[in-house]
């Protein structure tokens, strides 16, 4: 009875499967390729092999994302998407997003780029992404001029090729851009490729030593998110690092911006030209080359940081790294100091310190907060063997900054630990922070044992705010 029950369930079963099965084939082509298109070319190739319906579904896929990493040759690779690109000019098929991967390891793999990309740049191309890996500069693949020239692109990214003298550009719908160690033609070039697109938003370059610029122009009445950093390309550890970023700076002149991201430590200059008013957001990795502490009396670089700093004093937020603090620590004992301007407007600030510059630079920074309501702080390359040096750190109380009397609220300390320097920046909020609500300490211990007996030891600091809580994640 069992047995005979089994086998009209597995018959059902089967049916079932066939049934839906009939149902997807059946749909239009239009759905079954709309559907397909949320998968991976690989992906959609797979489903060739599910029947004679499914064969040729996937060559009318709207979008093409592969990588030559998923092929065992490259010049399968290669061989593979010029046949799909003949498919679709033959069929009149356009594709409006194409992702493509190239890991070249070598000048003899065959250049490719420029064929694809003159073939798919059609009046319904929307996302174009292309990365090429572990090329060598001399090997880079060519972007064609057709790119610059595609009404209907919205989103683009390039990483590492080679950017030709622009002729005419004409992006009148692209929004995010991405440029990521690639060799242009010229300052000019580049500045043309940035200043042209009339509804650009959200910009990103992080640019490769060398890459033909020496002053990056950002030149856009609509641009709100810029993201700047400046690197080693890939396979060119041979450039000589005082060369790197010799004379070269970066110039602002976006009226709209909202978040500005700096993690430029090469160039030997920043400037924004434009009234920052728009500005909510900063978050300042570097603002100054990693040679600079050489050079501490450079009045030139030390006037482009304070320069720098005036520039976005409006902003909202603001995020600043250690290797920042650590530079404005060696200025501040100079008798030519510029301090710091007045944030007035921003609320929340991330900051992170080298234990050298706390005791100094933690109260002399939050001084320039007057209005900050939440702070989150972190303590880079704190090393725990060193602690009878850490434990000399102490952070007065003699002058109290505003925003500690008036105004914050919240405090993180991030990777937070019973070590002596913890265990001070912990008791210099609680008994400095008038209106403090709440103090979150990440923390990391071993044993359970080790967080009870830490916050016990909280628990007994004296607070100058009643309604301080303190939390432990």
């Amino acid at each position: 009875m069992e047995e005979r029950f089994s086998k009209q369930q597995r018959m059902y079963d089967e049916s079932y499967i066939r049934a839906r099965e009939d149902t997807i084939s059946n749909l239009p082509d239009s759905l079954l390729c709309q559907i397909l298109s949320y998968l991976p070319t690989k992906d959609t190739v797979g489903t060739s092999v599910l029947s004679h319906r499914w064969k040729s579904v996937w060559l009318l896929v709207p979008n093409l994302d592969l990588s030559s990493s998923e092929f065992r040759h490259y010049d399968t690779f290669v061989s593979f998407i010029d046949k799909l690109l003949a498919f679709s000019r033959e069929e009149n098929s356009l594709l409006y997003k194409v992702k493509l991967s190239l890991q070249k390891e070598d000048g003899n793999d065959q250049s490719c780029v420029t064929r694809w990309i003159d073939s798919v740049a059609n009046p319904k191309l929307d996302h174009l992404d292309v990365e090429c890996t572990l090329a060598n500069r001399k090997f880079l693949e060519v972007i064609p001029q057709s790119l610059y020239v595609c009404d209907t692109l919205v989103y683009l990214r390039l990483h590492r090729v080679s950017l030709g003298e622009l002729e005419s550009v004409s992006l009148p719908c692209l929004k995010t851009m991405r440029l990521e160690h690639n060799v242009y033609a010229s300052d000019a070039s580049l500045e043309l490729l940035i200043s042209s697109p009339p509804a650009l938003e959200d910009l990103s370059v992080v640019r490769m030593v060398p890459d033909n610029v020496k002053v990056l122009r950002v030149r856009s009445q609509s641009l709100t998110s810029f993201h700047v950093d400046y690197l080693l390309g890939e396979g060119d550890d041979y450039v000589d690092a005082l060369e790197r970023g010799k004379d070269s700076g970066v110039l602002i002149d976006a009226p709209r911006l909202k978040y500005l991201k700096f993690d430029d430590d090469l160039s030997d200059f920043k400037i924004i030209t434009t009234n920052t008013v728009s500005l909510e957001k900063v978050n300042v990795a570097f603002v100054f080359g990693e040679h600079d502490f050489i050079d501490l009396v450079d009045l030139t670089k030390r006037n482009m940081v304070s320069g720098f700093f005036k520039s976005i004093s409006g902003v909202k937020e603001m995020k600043i790294s250690s290797y920042t603090m650590e530079f404005l620590d060696f200025n501040r004992q100079d008798e030519l100091y510029d301090p710091l301007p007045q944030f007035c407007n921003v609320s929340t600030l991330k900051v992170a310190f080298y234990v050298s510059n706390l005791d100094m630079m933690l109260p002399t920074l939050l001084e320039s907060f007057p209005n900050l309501k939440s702070l989150v702080l972190k303590l880079d390359y704190y090393d725990p063997s060193r602690e009878e040096e850490a434990a000399d750190v102490r952070l007065s109380s003699v002058v109290v900054p505003q925003c500690l009397l008036s105004s914050l609220e919240s405090v993180k300390i991030k990777r937070f630990n019973r070590g002596p320097v913890y265990m001070e920046v912990a008791r210099y909020f609680l008994e400095n922070s008038q209106v403090l609500k709440k103090l979150v300490l990440e923390f990391r211990c071993l044993v359970v044992e080790d967080g009870f007996n830490m916050l016990r030891e909280l628990i007994a600091l004296p607070r100058r705010s009643s309604s301080c809580q303190v939390l432990l994640c």
